[in-house]
């Protein structure tokens, strides 16, 4: 297999790594995090604002994300697991602070005792019960019905009953019901009628839980791509996840047509170049060979630090030039085809240059969708992956002044 290297009289100038730049990096804007929730928010008005920050904030860090997000205008903070929202109160984060998945061995003791809100869906009512009567504090619950999507919330037909059971401990001062919500499935394709049916299925939950004499102080289904799409599914609440990270949730439209600007760049410098002949086999299985005599750039980066490592033919650019990775991608490194550069004759070499794998697109640079794309798989994925071993490095921790976000929702 071969890919199209550069031609012609192109001769990349190797760029300086900025000053805060490690041998690899995530740089996360956290001014981008504040735009993105003002952005959001505005589209949500009066609904409040739940910034996600699950899975150390799709990989761009918890704490700094969630205190950036708090700072812009979110109401509420989102984790998957009880261990991760202790971990933001553990930083003196006091917001408001929902967790919603859960096993056997969930620390529901310390989750009430730390005043975190917990998703219910049925089996969890008993032993968030337990953990109240532990810590002789009612605990704050949202209970959870599946409206659609098939993974945790009760079932409508469970439904009449966990609300009654709940009920009847809210009763006993054992808990109260502050929240009601479901997760939608296909929000993402707008054009998909199954939205329909799960906010119509939302709807009648709703009545059953107010026909218990459930007056919850939230009522959330709407995640990022209903948030700029759907405005009847805004409710009181919506939960923002990806768009909190500037990236966009639907196929055919940009970031920057929704209003959002992406938050993380992942980038390293060249690690080695060297010029190599035709038919020069790259990497383990030799599945690309050079057409022709070319220089060859070894990246630092590899699926040990979270690159794909199916995704062969992403892009990388150096010197204001995107090359797409040739060869496997190994554990610690990747390899690009820079053309012939003829470095042994006293070409330029790239050595040291700096190298984006993604950031936020302009002048052309590779994005999370361009990687995407290359591995078949989300822009959710490519962010949330990203290991530990890419030392994060923020910027703009300060606020700058700059005029409420606006616009209409997607139409």
């Amino acid at each position: 297999m071969t890919y199209p290297a550069a031609t012609g009289d192109f001769r990349p100038v190797p760029q300086a790594p900025p000053a805060y730049a490690d041998e690899r990096s995530a740089i996360i804007d956290l001014e981008a995090i504040r735009h993105n929730v003002r952005r959001l928010a505005a589209v949500a008005s009066p609904a409040q604002v739940m910034a996600v920050v699950k899975a150390d904030a799709y990989g761009h860090g918890a704490v700094p994300v969630a205190r950036a997000a708090l700072a812009a205008g979110a109401s509420w903070l989102g984790t998957a697991h009880i261990s991760e929202a202790l971990a933001l109160r553990a930083a003196g984060i006091e917001a408001p602070l929902l967790a919603w998945l859960h096993t056997p061995e969930s620390n529901f003791a310390a989750a009430v005792a730390a005043g975190i809100d917990i998703g219910c869906s049925g089996w969890e009512l008993e032993r968030i019960v337990a953990a109240a009567r532990e810590q002789e504090r009612p605990a704050r619950v949202h209970l959870k019905v599946d409206t659609g999507l098939g993974r945790n919330g009760a079932t409508l037909e469970a439904w009449d009953s966990l609300v009654g059971e709940a009920m009847d401990f809210q009763d006993q001062g054992l808990l109260r019901v502050v929240g009601i919500f479901s997760h939608l499935a296909v929000a993402d394709e707008p054009e998909r009628p199954e939205t329909d049916d799960q906010l119509a299925a939302f709807r009648d939950a709703l009545a059953v839980a107010q026909d218990a004499g459930v007056d919850p102080e939230v009522r959330h289904l709407a995640n990022t791509p209903a948030t700029l799409s759907r405005p009847d599914t805004h409710f009181d609440l919506v939960r923002v996840g990806l768009g909190l990270y500037g990236l966009s949730p639907f196929d055919g439209q940009s970031s920057e047509e929704l209003g959002l600007r992406p938050a993380m760049t992942v980038r390293t410098v060249v690690s080695h170049c060297k010029d190599v002949p035709a038919g020069q086999g790259v990497s383990y299985g030799l599945n690309y060979r050079t057409g022709g005599p070319s220089t060859l750039g070894l990246i630092p980066l590899g699926y040990a630090d979270g690159v794909p490592r199916i995704a062969t033919g992403g892009p990388v650019r150096v010197g204001g030039v995107n090359y797409p990775v040739v060869g496997r991608i190994a554990m610690d490194q990747m390899v690009i085809d820079l053309g012939p550069l003829n470095v042994s004759a006293g070409g330029p070499s790239v050595l040291g240059a700096e190298a984006v794998l993604f950031g936020n697109g302009d002048d052309g640079g590779p994005t999370a969708e361009d990687w995407a794309r290359a591995a078949g798989t989300n822009n959710y994925e490519i962010v949330t992956r990203i290991s530990p071993r890419v030392p994060r490095r923020y910027i703009n921790e300060e606020p700058v002044n700059e005029e409420p976000a606006s616009g209409e929702p997607r139409p």
